[in-house]
């Protein structure tokens, strides 16, 4: 597409803190986290140490936040981790996990899409005994989220605003019932020992962990967005201590319920009814329904939030000649990335038709499965984010930030998330709950390898065809300023 008809940018200065934390935690999805994938986790995995992972996770993502919000003020970009990577590790590498971002948060959009109709249609079959098959209600969810998807940014923040406060109430609610009438047990926090750290069941919760934080790293998504770069450091830091706090919180309060040793037997037998029913033995049923009404609207919000990230990365792309020119196009009206917008909603139904179609379940396959898988790719990314920090920072030598932001922490957060990512790898068969020597155990992750890869190999051959292209790559806004036929020499 010529660069005339290319947006340069998105909507200036609609978002302030709230409503950037807003999006980032209703990414993350409080509720569905709590009660869907924590205790899926209890269930799969057989551990009992998520709501340590939480705190340690939670302690890790504020050590590599230090490095990339100071990056923010740098880049300012809606395909935040392609663009951080391609300007601190090269064109090429930037192109490559870009593929992986799409590939990553399109996963764990479509797995929200399906733990929505599955909960929507528990939902209705509690209060009214009427049995709707779970894709409807996923379709019509995805529908909402194509509408919403297209209105003004600031219209989306309210709407999450509204969901997340009412999901928050009730989840801290049902902590202090939880707390207040404990199992026989009593109140004990064998579940946050750090001992757990140093066993081999560590990297199975720390990747479970890892997957309710998916989502933090969105604040820089809406950088261009912003009322100022302060305001995106704030609403990082501030997403991370509500979002880490209140999932150790909640999850250790359900070990408190159930006591540490039959955590896991509880959440094999009730699966992700366990939430509501250890909250029915002690709460009136009105608050138990409003809570697993709140289930399904955190699952809306959180696949609301993840639709904007998914047309956020398509516009990025598409504005810097990455992907399809097409891709880079706004709503003239609402300045929203309709054209990604719209491809997002394509891609999301097409998936869930398929998982409709060939009758596979849901929940193991496209909820748990497909955030697991999403995660995965996300914890690469956030990895490979923070050696470009250091990268471009060493390149960049006159930033003014100190080094302890710019390459020490930054550093250290690489180390530790390697040993993560390793911890993950090696024991995403467990993660799974898939027998030893299981195929997907190994094929995902060399799913993710063979994505970057491809997407490397497309940013080279830009180089080569595209020049043009290859050099707007991480300039954001600025991407139009290169015309075609006028790219300078020498790019690398």
């Amino acid at each position: 597409m010529p660069p005339s008809k290319v947006s340069a940018a998105l909507a200036r200065a609609r978002l302030g803190v709230t409503s950037i934390v807003f999006f980032t935690v209703a990414a993350a999805a409080p509720e569905t986290v709590v009660g869907g994938g924590a205790v899926s986790g209890f269930a799969v995995s057989g551990v009992t140490g998520i709501p340590l992972g939480y705190l340690a996770i939670a302690v890790v993502l504020g050590l590599f936040a230090i490095g990339y919000v100071t990056m923010s003020r740098h880049v300012e970009n809606a395909g935040a981790f392609y663009a951080y990577i391609a300007k601190g590790l090269g064109r090429a590498t930037g192109t490559g996990a870009g593929a992986v971002a799409l590939v990553s948060y399109v996963l764990i959009l479509v797995s929200l899409a399906g733990g929505l109709g599955v909960g929507a249609a528990d939902f209705v079959r509690q209060v009214s005994g009427a049995t709707v098959p779970w894709w409807v209600f996923s379709g019509l969810g995805l529908a909402v989220v194509a509408v919403l998807g297209v209105l003004r940014i600031d219209v989306n923040g309210r709407v999450l605003g509204v969901l997340l406060l009412a999901e928050v109430a009730v989840i801290l609610t049902f902590d202090a019932s939880f707390v207040s009438q404990p199992s026989p047990a009593g109140v004990v926090f064998d579940t946050l020992n750090p001992a757990q750290l140093m066993t081999g069941a560590a990297g199975v919760f720390l990747v479970i962990s890892f997957t309710g934080f998916i989502g933090f790293e969105n604040s820089t998504v809406l950088a261009e967005e912003a009322k100022n770069p302060r305001t995106v450091i704030y609403a990082t830091y501030v997403s991370l201590v509500v979002i880490g706090g209140l999932y150790s919180l909640s999850t250790w309060a359900m070990t408190v319920a159930t006591g540490p040793d039959h955590i896991v037997e509880q959440a094999q037998t009730h699966s992700t009814e366990l939430l509501f029913v250890l909250a029915g033995q002690r709460l009136p049923g009105v608050l138990v329904t409003i809570g697993s009404a709140l289930y399904v609207t955190s699952l809306f919000a959180a696949m609301l939030s993840f639709h904007h990230v998914c047309s956020r990365y398509l516009f990025a792309l598409g504005r810097e000649g990455v992907g399809l020119g097409w891709w880079g196009t706004t709503s003239p009206r609402t300045a929203a990335p309709a054209a990604g917008s719209l491809t997002t909603t394509v891609v999301s139904f097409l998936v869930v038709a398929l998982v409709a179609v060939t009758g596979i379940d849901p929940i193991t396959y496209l909820f748990f499965w497909g955030a697991s898988a999403g995660a995965l790719g996300v914890l690469s990314l956030v990895l490979l984010t923070s050696v470009a920090v250091v990268g471009y920072f060493l390149h960049h030598r006159d930033h003014g930030h100190s080094r302890w932001r710019t390459v020490v922490a930054p550093a250290v957060a690489a180390a530790v998330l390697a040993v993560v990512l390793l911890l993950t790898v090696s024991s995403f068969g467990t993660v799974l709950g898939v027998a030893e020597g299981d195929p997907a155990a190994w094929a995902i992750p060399l799913g993710f390898l063979a994505v970057f890869v491809l997407g490397l190999v497309w940013g080279a051959a830009l180089k080569r065809v595209r020049p043009w292209a290859y050099a707007r790559i991480g300039l954001g806004a600025r991407a139009t300023e290169l015309q075609p036929g006028k790219e300078t020499v020498g790019v690398r």
